[in-house]
């Protein structure tokens, strides 16, 4: 990444094929294939910019939040390079770079066919909308490395929500994607799903919603709260599953829309940013598209979902304004990581 918003690699090896079969991320399997694709890919990605050791300023590496193999690996091969190469490390906060993601407007002239990037950076003050599998946030952002955290989840994060249903619908892992395939052949206005009410009014939760579901499956064959979500599928229409499929989607992208807007309201931020894994949601998109004031310049799908280019982003920007380096021989990943 050069200047936090031009991308001159992009590679990503993913273990998902391997998750699917389990219906979720396995750790043990994350980890192992971080250990044996780890040094290959760092080679690729520089290789694909056309770059050396010796055009690096700086390295970047995700110290948090995440699963605690696959981070550790990552940390430990960030410090091992900082020492041998002698450059500044920088640790990042894995949440926050999602909303660098999109910060990148610009890519080399090899990629850029193959990225749809936003056309201009935000603007401060800067709304972020920040939905994954592990992480529902609502963060206003004054400036670079300014920001007050005004919601998030007591519960199930959005991502994870739409994964629990994808199982009692049986539909694949990763469930959002799958879901939202699933709601396009449903009725969103079939069942009416309730919506949780929090004390602190941009505070999310997904669990009573997710259970909701559960029960409305139940009672569409026939059967108590009794019956094992697990044989649901079986005895579930097509027509059931999509319909429940798409009143899930419709109520929780209402929650995270409703919350957004009416946060837009009370401190009408210049740009308003949707960064995660479930922003490459093309509902969520056309639903705050249609619902706020403003344009948003959505990150490429690719730059949705966990990459490096978006934590290197946040990294460039922590080294062009002066943020501390971590100490390479001490730094220590942190599993549960806040903003």
């Amino acid at each position: 990444m050069e200047n936090g918003n031009r991308l001159l690699s992009s590679v990503v090896s993913s273990s998902m094929d391997m998750h699917v079969v389990y219906g979720g991320v396995v750790p043990e399997i994350a980890a192992r294939s971080h250990i044996e694709l780890i040094n290959p890919v760092i080679l690729q990605a520089l290789v694909q910019a056309e770059t050396s050791w010796d055009d690096i300023d700086a390295i970047a590496v995700t110290r948090g939040p995440g699963l605690s193999g696959s981070l550790l690996i990552g940390v430990l091969a960030a410090r091992t390079l900082a020492i041998i190469k002698n450059k500044p490390l920088y640790g990042v906060n894995h949440v926050a770079a999602h909303v660098y993601a999109n910060f990148i407007t610009e890519a080399a002239a090899s990629l850029a066919p193959n990225y749809r990037l936003p056309t201009t950076a935000p603007v401060f003050p800067v709304l972020a909308l920040i939905v994954s599998g592990g992480h529902t946030q609502l963060v206003l952002f004054r400036d670079h490395f300014d920001y007050s955290l005004l919601g998030q989840t007591g519960d199930d994060a959005v991502g994870e929500a739409f994964d629990k249903v994808a199982k009692i619908l049986g539909l694949p892992y990763p469930g959002g994607p799958n879901v939202e395939k699933k709601a396009l052949e449903g009725d969103p206005k079939a069942f009416k799903l309730p919506k949780a009410k929090m004390p602190d009014k941009y505070d999310f939760s997904f669990s009573g919603p997710k259970t909701a579901v559960l029960r409305l499956a139940q009672q569409q064959i026939g059967e108590d709260y009794n019956f094992p979500s697990y044989k649901l599928a079986g005895r579930l229409s097509e027509t059931q599953k999509a319909d429940i499929a798409a009143s899930f989607q419709q109520s929780a992208i209402d929650t995270v829309v409703d919350k957004t807007c009416l946060a837009y309201e009370e401190f009408r931020p210049k740009s308003v940013v949707v960064a995660g894994g479930v922003a490459a949601s093309s509902a969520l998109r056309k639903a705050l598209s249609d619902r706020l004031p403003i344009a948003i310049n959505y990150a490429d799908v690719r730059l949705c979902t966990d990459n490096a280019a978006m934590i290197a982003a946040l990294g460039c920007f922590m080294h062009i304004h002066t943020q501390p380096a971590s100490n390479p021989y001490a730094l220590s990943i942190e599993p549960n990581l806040q903003m």
